[in-house]
């Protein structure tokens, strides 16, 4: 079976989910380029938890995290069927004090991507939350426990966003960002690709340019599961390495 590469996803806003715009393009490219997942376990920045949880349901509801969007977007339905057995071989490899959880869903974090990379919903699919109290390197850690799984035709994929301050957006930035964004996200992407994690780990010794990117962490970490689990001699692709309101930037990355 062909070794399936690791991917994580700028997902922006929820409307990326109906429209059709230069990140959807580079998402479906980014999809048409690696081998078809028999599942994929994705780390979404909108299941942020105290401590790591695994859902493990025959079909993961879908859920609409967000508020004030057009019904359309309430009315995807991304019913991909789960896999409690890779769900719990996920647990089994994971060292880290871990749970399943059902009470949350399919969010649009992976959903409003995955309608368009993989749109006929018939890969297996499940969460893994992203543990608020959690150091950045046990983030990367379960990453690296879960990589062997990518022998096994299994997608790691994250999604959240490198730069993420809505505190921040300027609505006149559109495709713009401040000095700020683009030092982090250029800063994160000069250490991917040199594959140096270890100054990734440590991305707080930047100072104010990173409290100002990663206010909070929700939306960063997702990035290290991604990391951890990639190949120690990857090949980097880059798509979307654009800035967008400012503060947020929609950098994306196929670690193959």
């Amino acid at each position: 079976m062909t070794k399936m590469p690791v991917i994580f996803i700028g997902h922006g806003s929820p409307m990326n989910a109906i429209e059709d715009n230069d990140y959807t393009k580079g998402w479906i490219e980014m999809a048409n380029r690696i081998p078809k997942p028999k599942a994929i376990i994705s780390i979404s920045a909108h299941w942020f938890t105290r401590g790591t949880k695994i859902m493990n349901e025959e079909m993961p509801k879908t859920i609409y995290d967000m508020y004030g969007f057009p019904k359309e977007l309430y009315e995807i339905i991304y019913n991909s069927p789960g896999s409690p057995e890779l769900a719990k071989v996920t647990m089994k490899l994971i060292s880290k004090d871990a749970e399943y959880d059902n009470s949350w869903g399919i969010d649009h974090g992976t959903w409003s991507v995955l309608v368009h990379m993989y749109p006929d919903r018939d890969i297996p699919l499940f969460q893994i939350s992203v543990d608020a109290y959690a150091p950045p390197e046990a983030h990367y850690q379960i990453g690296r426990e879960l990589r062997d799984l990518r022998e096994e035709g299994v997608l790691i994929f994250g999604t959240g966003n490198i730069v993420h301050n809505l505190r921040k957006i300027n609505w006149d930035m559109s495709k713009k960002g401040f000095d700020w964004a683009y030092e982090f996200d250029d800063f994160i992407y000069d250490n991917i690709i040199s594959n140096n994690h270890d100054n990734i780990l440590r991305y707080m010794e930047l100072g104010e340019v990173a409290k100002l990117a990663v206010p909070t962490t929700d939306h960063f970490y997702p990035l290290l599961y991604v990391l951890g689990a990639s190949s120690d001699d990857y090949k980097v692709s880059v798509y979307n390495k654009s800035p967008e309101l400012g503060s947020l930037t929609m950098t994306s990355y196929l670690l193959d």
